[in-house]
């Protein structure tokens, strides 16, 4: 791709690449000229005892001032999971670090056929331009699902799928998120009043039935039922032989697309449920007062009862 970066991303990498900042994995000064070897860099020098950072990012800039691309495979390799053998807190601290500088550039690490690359994205701050989702999800899943042990089930499968999209699984998160979608569907088909009919046993329904039938009796909107079916077929790749055959692996992108319209999906469900009728308490006939099923106020005498009952009145005469 030969990617010029500028001065100041490199002045960074460098930092990255010496590891000076727990919990980033440290290299001293010659571990930092087998990196660059492991990077795929030729004719790499041996390090000269000059202080590692300002050494590092002088071989980074000469590299790319000549034309090379090696700059390029030292961020690759930054981002690599072979370069962290059981370190994973240090991968994921330096990887974490290394979108937060690329983005500045209008870059970032991305993932094919699980080895990193370099994506372009819109240019500015981390927090700014990968904050997850979009599209925010406005109900709790105890709102959609009403059953508590099945609602636990999707809750732990949403979180599931954000771990797997913070640290770079796609693929298991798009299955995470397909999974959860159909549960979820498949419940509603299951509790709600449908004006329109199953069109076949629950059984045999997939998730494209269920995002169908849910649309059919006005459930979910028209928009998230078509961008549904890129999750459909993103799910389909449970199966290594359909991911082989597709030519093509989630990476980041894929999980931007989906996990919106999941949140959409839910927000949908949980504005078209119809609340159960509250049964009205049973009312006393005022002209049965007196029967068995009375309160207890109507048949306990009161002083005011028996005076009006005593032929004087109430009044009492002194003995």
């Amino acid at each position: 791709m030969n990617e010029i970066f500028d001065d100041s991303t490199l002045t960074e990498i460098a930092h990255l690449i010496c590891g000076d900042e727990p919990p980033q994995l440290y290299r001293k000064g010659y571990e930092i000229a087998a990196f660059f070897q492991r990077a795929g860099w030729d004719d790499v020098p041996e390090y000269d005892g000059t202080p590692r950072h300002k050494w590092a990012r002088e071989l980074l800039k000469e590299r790319q001032e000549d034309g090379m691309d090696d700059a390029e495979r030292a961020i690759l390799r930054l981002a690599n999971r072979l370069e962290y053998y059981n370190q994973q807190q240090e991968y994921h601290a330096t990887l974490k670090r290394l979108n937060e500088i690329l983005v500045l550039d209008g870059r970032r690490i991305g993932e094919e056929g699980g080895q990193p690359v370099l994506v372009r994205c819109e240019a500015g701050f981390e927090d700014q331009t990968r904050q997850l989702p979009r599209v925010e999800l406005n109900v709790s899943v105890a709102e959609v699902v009403s059953d508590p042990e099945l609602a636990a089930t999707v809750q732990l499968r949403l979180d599931e799928a954000r771990t797997c999209y913070e640290h770079g699984a796609y693929t298991s998160a798009v299955i995470m998120l397909g999974s959860l979608l159909e549960g979820v569907l498949a419940h509603a088909a299951q509790t709600r009043a449908a004006g329109v009919p199953l069109p076949r046993p629950m059984r045999s329904m997939g998730l494209k039935d269920f995002l169908d039938f849910a649309y059919d009796n006005k459930w979910i909107e028209h928009d998230a039922k078509l961008a549904s079916e890129l999750i459909r077929q993103c799910r389909n790749l449970v199966h290594p032989l359909a991911e082989k055959q597709n030519g093509h692996s989630p990476n980041r992108d894929t999980l931007d697309m989906c996990w919106p319209v999941v949140n959409a999906t839910l927000n949908d469900l949980a504005a078209t449920l119809v609340a159960r009728p509250v049964r009205p308490s049973p009312q006393v006939p005022a002209d049965k007062g007196r029967g068995p099923n009375s309160n207890s106020s109507a048949q306990r005498p009161t002083p005011a009862s028996v005076s009006r009952r005593r032929p004087d009145g109430g009044r009492r005469t002194g003995t």
